[in-house]
């Protein structure tokens, strides 16, 4: 016997290593704007204008299942995975920080769904509009204002680094 635990299947051998925290977020666009929650409730950064959609990624699932996962969750709207469109990852976070802190966030792009974008998790956020991107609302959190601004700006690297 080697002291170690039967396997389940799950690899363990980066159990060690460093990890970072994905998460998907989803940008609804349409004639030049976007649409964006006011966060209430959540613990992080409340008060602050974020995407419409956003979360993490769960166990089993793809960072685009997570997209069209949290658009239905939060907003009450059908998303097709094809209609998914990847705009940036950004590896932010404070290097010295804890693991958690630590994330690689996936933004994309949405300009078609089903239905019509309504707050479905009223605990979490105390308002959602549309915005043009001359003129967003403040204060934006602000690793989603950098992506927001790029796309104002029309380049959007694909990828993109905050914190470091």
């Amino acid at each position: 016997m080697t002291g170690r635990p039967p396997t389940t299947g799950r690899d363990v051998s980066a159990d060690h290593r460093f990890r970072v925290v994905p998460a998907a977020y989803v940008l609804l666009r349409r004639e030049g704007q976007v649409l964006l929650q006011l966060r209430q409730g959540t613990g992080y950064l409340d008060g602050h204008w974020a995407a419409a959609a956003a979360g993490h990624v769960e166990e089993g699932e793809s960072v685009v299942q997570a997209a069209v996962r949290e658009a239905r969750e939060e907003l009450g709207i059908d998303v097709d995975p094809a209609d998914v469109r990847p705009l940036t990852a950004m590896h932010r976070g404070d290097p010295t920080g804890p693991a958690l802190e630590q994330r690689v966030d996936f933004f994309f792009e949405v300009t078609r769904w089903s239905g019509t974008p309504e707050l479905q998790e009223t605990d979490k956020a105390a308002g959602l509009a549309w915005f043009s991107f001359v003129a967003l609302p403040s204060p934006v959190v602000p690793h989603e204002l950098a992506v927001l601004r790029a796309l104002h700006d029309g380049h959007v690297p694909p990828v993109m680094t905050f914190g470091f």
